[in-house]
């Protein structure tokens, strides 16, 4: 009776770990196939392939949270750093109405991988557009797991807009331009934004008391981190610059087995949750799933410094520059809504009992003032910025004011 236990024992703990293994692989299938998609070679998503739930381990809210330890291998840095170029491919989320024409124009020898979120009979599509640029980026860390380059480059379609670094002219052109990719490989995970509004120094916070509806996601974060992480502490709060754009090394894309891609890519078609908060979860988690931190707010000037090679010379000099680029947006902003009041004015019959505007604003010669003041600080900051672009060029000032190691040969 007793070695019939012994026999029951171990053939249950032999099955607990043939599942565990097959668990591991299940995911690993051969390579997806290919095609050519403006003369560069794409991979079809397989919207086919589905992958059960029990196998993936799908975590339900409702279930008693498990112990507290991580899922997640240990990080690894690359073995790059030193390299002068590196192998890089942007990774674009895009509808079929976007025009991308932009980066042909002004990155020709870009490699994009362009999936189009709303047309299913596209070369290159997700199986299903859910959780905005979420379900796009998982959807190429699963197809090309085992064929990465160097660098992986996740961007939005548009080239101007807001959440775009300033000081590139909120350019996405001018940002891949100005890439430093031994940055990226050194630190695994870089987000693409310097400034930390909105994002940082603390953004999602599960336990906020109020009206949650400027941030829906806060109200279901709870919920949602002990699905997506069941064997993680729910950290007080989750923060980095907006907006889901970043880089990541292959390494540190590796660090992580592929079939976790799978899991979190099974959780955004699964979720009962909108398009909109599933996609506002993950724009605060990117963080935590590649570095384990749960606030990932680097110092703006050291940012732009080791991460674009536009280095002011410290944070002092940096705060010099943003406070002198305010001033003259300042005075811009004054100078219009004056010229608006005064157009308004103008047009207007309506006139007081004197006989003078109702609005009479500034007089000629003191918008000329403004005008020259505006002048003055564009002059300044178009010198300060070249400063920082040469000193930026210089790897071992870029290491000097970064706070990092150097040695003469290093060329980043």
């Amino acid at each position: 009776m007793h070695s019939k236990r012994i026999i029951q024992v171990l053939f249950v703990g032999a099955a607990m770990m043939l599942l565990a293994f097959f668990y591991g692989v299940v995911t690993r299938n051969e390579p997806p196939a290919t095609s050519h998609v403006g003369g560069l070679e794409e991979t079809i998503v397989d919207t086919q392939t589905t992958v059960p739930t029990a196998l993936l381990g799908h975590y339900r809210g409702d279930q008693q949270q498990p112990p507290q330890r991580s899922m997640q291998t240990s990080f690894f840095s690359d073995t790059l750093s030193t390299k002068s170029t590196y192998s890089l491919i942007m990774v674009l989320p895009r509808m079929q109405d976007d025009d991308i024409s932009w980066i042909t124009q002004e990155l020709p020898r870009l490699n994009i991988s362009a999936y189009v979120a709303n047309d299913p009979r596209a070369p290159m599509h997700p199986p299903k557009n859910k959780g905005h640029e979420v379900m796009i980026y998982l959807s190429y860390l699963i197809d090309n797991y085992d064929r990465l380059p160097d660098i992986i480059l996740f961007m939005h379609s548009h080239r101007w807009t807001h959440h775009n670094n300033d000081f590139l002219g909120f350019d996405a052109s001018q940002m891949i331009r100005a890439l430093n990719g031994a940055h990226v490989v050194r630190q695994g995970y870089v987000n693409m934004r310097c400034h930390w509004s909105p994002g940082c120094p603390e953004w999602l916070r599960p336990s906020r008391p109020g009206d949650t509806l400027g941030k829906q996601e806060e109200a279901v974060l709870d919920r949602c981190w002990r699905e997506l992480f069941p064997f993680d502490a729910l950290p007080s709060f989750l923060a980095q610059p907006c907006c889901a754009q970043f880089a990541l090394s292959r390494g540190r894309v590796r660090s992580i087995p592929r079939s976790r891609y799978v899991f979190y890519r099974d959780w955004i078609l699964r979720t009962p949750l909108s398009d909109y908060v599933s996609g506002r979860i993950w724009e605060y988690s990117w963080q935590y799933l590649f570095t384990k931190n749960n606030a990932h707010c680097p110092q703006e000037h050291i940012c732009y410094c080791d991460g674009f090679g536009i280095c002011f010379g410290g944070d002092l000099a940096y705060r010099h520059y943003t406070d002198l680029l305010d001033r003259k947006r300042n005075i811009t902003d004054e100078l219009s809504r004056d010229d608006r009041t005064s157009r308004i004015d103008a047009s207007s019959t309506l006139r007081m009992a004197n006989g003078s505007s109702p609005n009479p604003g500034r007089t000629e010669a003191e918008r000329a003032h403004l005008r020259a003041r505006i002048a003055e600080l564009e002059t300044e900051l178009i010198a300060l910025k070249k400063e920082a672009q040469h000193r930026g060029a210089d790897p071992r000032l870029r290491a000097e004011e970064c706070g990092r190691p150097w040695k003469e040969g290093d060329g980043f």
